[in-house]
């Protein structure tokens, strides 16, 4: 065998041996599961979940990790080899969407008590742990999950068939077109087959069936003289795009692009190109776990997985962080007007105007 083959091996067999040895090493500290509660603005981020092909891209999970390493609550190898974390995430975000009440589930060295401060210090002021509470050994934040809320922040004029297609301080949405709008929402709750609002899913894939808890609109708001309004959507899960085009469609009746009657046609199996809202007013809101803290969460060992506790850090964060992003976003890069004349040219395929 030539000199230089033994040697990249002798180099492979101890790059090897040091991970077996540094995951040995950490297995004989121990090491319980958590769930971590979060919250984040998106904006300058590539989504929650880490893009193996483009680690270089900035996420809110590869920045998590960073801190945890940091905070000496797993070892820095652990950064590269993440299988050994067990992490999951409850719900992905999208480029530049952002959270209030995420939640991930992790393996954790034995932490101090002032744990939450500590891995803080060590993140960026737009993301912020909120908690970290003890939970089962067998936990996964994804599957356990029992629903995910979202709220998606609009200006107002972009819900009536009356309104102009451009911000203007004159403008409040009627009473009758805000019932009519949640007339609209309504047709969500319940299971349908969402195919139509989430990208390369096929009608007959089961799981393009989701089951919608609540779909309606908050009374509107007025900021810096516009007014606002968010349209809150609580379901078991959801797919890639799934909230932002029922928002879109939504927005296409709204505004009379399309009947009422298309909403039905669009949750059958013929195709339809719905168009989604775009993504800056997406956020989400919670995480839900009902189901796991009625088994575990009076055992005395576990913690219950609710976000009352965190409240007044959530509405802070809120009102620091993200609110701002969204509407001084809104009315300074117009993305809901160029969205608005796009969509009056947007083809429905299987509908004829």
């Amino acid at each position: 065998m030539p000199p230089e083959e033994c040697a990249n091996r002798e180099t492979m067999s101890r790059s090897s041996d040091d991970s077996e040895k540094s995951h040995s090493s950490f297995s004989k500290v121990p090491t319980r599961k958590f769930a971590i509660l979060m919250a984040y603005c998106g904006r300058g981020y590539h989504g929650m979940q880490i893009n193996h092909g483009r680690p270089d891209l900035p996420t809110i999970e590869s920045t998590l990790i960073s801190a945890l390493v940091q905070a000496q609550c797993v070892p820095e190898i652990y950064s590269t080899e993440r299988k050994w974390l067990q992490f999951q995430r409850c719900a992905r975000t999208d480029k530049g969407v952002s959270a209030l009440g995420q939640l991930v589930s992790v393996r954790l060295q034995t932490p101090c008590t002032n744990l939450v401060e500590k891995i803080n210090s060590y993140l960026p002021p737009e993301v912020r742990i909120l908690g970290v509470k003890r939970v089962t050994r067998g936990f996964n934040s994804k599957t356990l999950c029992n629903g995910r809320s979202y709220s998606y922040m609009v200006p107002t004029f972009a819900l009536s068939r009356c309104a102009p297609s451009t911000p203007d301080s004159s403008f409040r949405l009627p009473q009758e077109d805000f019932h009519h709008l949640n007339g609209l929402l309504s047709f969500y709750e319940g299971t349908h087959n969402f195919h139509n609002f989430t990208s390369q899913k096929a009608a007959e894939d089961p799981s393009a069936w989701r089951h919608m808890l609540h779909v309606s609109c908050c009374q509107p708001f007025v900021w810096h003289g516009i007014e606002f309004a968010s349209i809150l959507v609580t379901g078991q899960s959801f797919m890639l795009y799934q909230i932002r085009k029922m928002v879109g469609l939504i927005i296409a009746v709204a505004r009379g692009i399309v009947p009422g009657s298309f909403l039905s046609q669009c949750v059958q199996m013929d195709k339809v190109n719905i168009p989604p809202a775009p993504g800056l007013g997406l956020v989400l809101d919670r995480v839900h776990f009902e189901s796991y803290n009625r088994r575990y969460g009076g055992d005395g060992l576990h913690q219950t997985l609710t976000w009352e506790e965190t409240l007044p850090s959530t509405m802070a964060f809120w009102e620091e962080k993200i609110m701002p992003v969204i509407l001084e976003g809104e009315l300074e890069d117009l993305s809901m007007c160029y969205w608005l004349d796009k969509l009056g040219r947007h083809c429905f395929l299987g509908f004829s105007r």
